[in-house]
């Protein structure tokens, strides 16, 4: 996964608007779910309500350790650090805005969470969660976006050992607005297939206007 690492390193000026505007919200509403653009914070949590049923298995007396890809300001930890699978858990965070990576570091101050300023997956976690990182392309066309998302679909499945969550906007919402990218699922769920694991659940959660994936290694069945 070398050249997938390699390359997504270098999108830091390619996704550079991207953090200007999550930046500019921030900047607006502080460490609060519009500045991570969700309507409130019941959207929010309906998202990481799914996301974390990849979690549905786990042994909670093992030490799990949760990466969140996009942690924007920490709220999926706030979410999940009551949950069994938190119970002798450790935790990373990481997003490519400083300001927001700064923002969950002084909300959050536990010795098993971490929040990293940073592209990719730095270190290997057992489960991957994503949550909306991958919905804003701003003015890039959907094949450069789609080129992006598939490196760092890639990038994170070489640091997972367990199982990856991750949602995007489906293409056939009735409501569809510039600057984010929508999908065809069944297309994307090929994509996992050939170029992940063949172990991949597409989820459709009508009226919300997601697609989530849950991508599962086949020993961990």
């Amino acid at each position: 996964m070398a050249s997938s690492t390699n390359q997504i390193s270098s999108y830091a000026d390619f996704i550079a608007p991207c953090i200007r505007a999550y930046e500019l919200r921030l900047s607006k509403f502080g460490t609060d779910a519009k500045s991570v653009f969700w309507k409130n914070k019941s959207f929010q949590e309906k998202r990481f309500k799914i996301l974390s049923k990849i979690f549905a298995n786990i042994n909670s007396q093992h030490t799990n350790y949760i990466h969140d890809f996009g942690c924007g300001y920490g709220a999926f930890y706030d979410f999940l650090k009551n949950s069994p699978i938190m119970m002798n858990g450790k935790f990373v965070g990481t997003d490519a805005s400083k300001k927001m990576i700064d923002g969950a570091k002084a909300r959050i101050n536990h010795p098993r969470v971490k929040f990293v300023h940073g592209l990719i997956a730095t270190e290997t976690a057992d489960y991957t969660i994503v949550s909306g990182t991958f919905n804003m392309k701003m003015e890039k066309s959907d094949l450069e976006w789609q080129n992006y998302v598939e490196n760092s679909l890639k990038q994170l499945w070489s640091q997972t050992r367990k199982g990856l969550a991750f949602n995007m906007l489906r293409d056939d919402t009735e409501q569809r607005f510039k600057g984010l990218y929508y999908i065809n699922g069944t297309d994307l769920k090929k994509f996992c297939s050939k170029n992940l694991s063949q172990d991949v659940i597409l989820r459709n959660d009508t009226p919300l206007p997601d697609w989530t994936f849950y991508v599962t290694r086949s020993q961990n069945k």
